[in-house]
């Protein structure tokens, strides 16, 4: 997937200005194609060009970084976070009780990849955890998996006649999300043929 440049991002008060604006379509965006629901604790967002650049212009609206050699080290850290070949990319973020956090999280602390499935038709693709220390495991509620699909999941995530969508089990929270949009699987599928050409 093309990587983001110093001349993508907008001077910091054009985005201060119209932040508004951008984080409204940035939900409507989510919601309609890159976020899914599993139960009522787990969400998977998945990144792709768009949604970075947006989490990326905010951090330096926050920091108030302009400078490129202040900026060219965020875009580093942010490239290294695009889909890669053969590779669906997400954020799973975690809902618990902040007056029971220290409790909740650890019913999460040995999240295995095969508790969190992406189910293609009769296939069945585990999630890689990318954040599977113990130290990324401590520092909260949001971590990085990658869905790594074979050409036949790339073919049954483009077949709209077979059934996908994500499960966990886990313990007591045994959830499955709701079947995945055909819009949702087409922007999946965007996320697999563009990294195939950066490649």
């Amino acid at each position: 997937m093309k990587t983001l440049t110093f001349d993508d991002l907008l001077p910091l008060e054009e985005f201060a200005t119209r932040r508004r604006e951008f984080f409204e379509a940035h939900g409507r965006y989510l919601d309609r194609y890159r976020r899914v629901r599993i139960g009522s604790a787990l969400t998977l967002v998945f990144e792709n060009r768009q949604t970075l650049w947006f989490r990326l212009q905010d951090v330096l609206r926050v920091a108030r970084l302009s400078e490129p050699a202040q900026v060219q080290p965020e875009l580093d850290l942010y490239n290294r976070l695009l889909p890669r070949r053969n590779r669906l990319q997400a954020a799973l973020l975690l809902k618990v009780d902040e007056t029971r956090m220290q409790e909740e999280l650890s019913a999460w602390q040995d999240l295995r990849g095969d508790d969190l499935i992406l189910h293609l038709g009769d296939s069945r693709y585990p999630a890689n955890l990318l954040t599977c220390r113990p130290e990324d495991r401590c520092i909260g509620t949001a971590h990085w998996v990658q869905f790594v699909l074979d050409e036949r999941g790339r073919q049954l995530l483009g077949d709209y006649d077979s059934p996908a969508h994500f499960s966990v089990r886990r313990g007591s929270y045994q959830n499955d999300s709701a079947t995945l949009s055909d819009e949702m699987r087409q922007s999946l599928l965007d996320d697999l043929q563009m990294s195939d050409r950066d490649e």
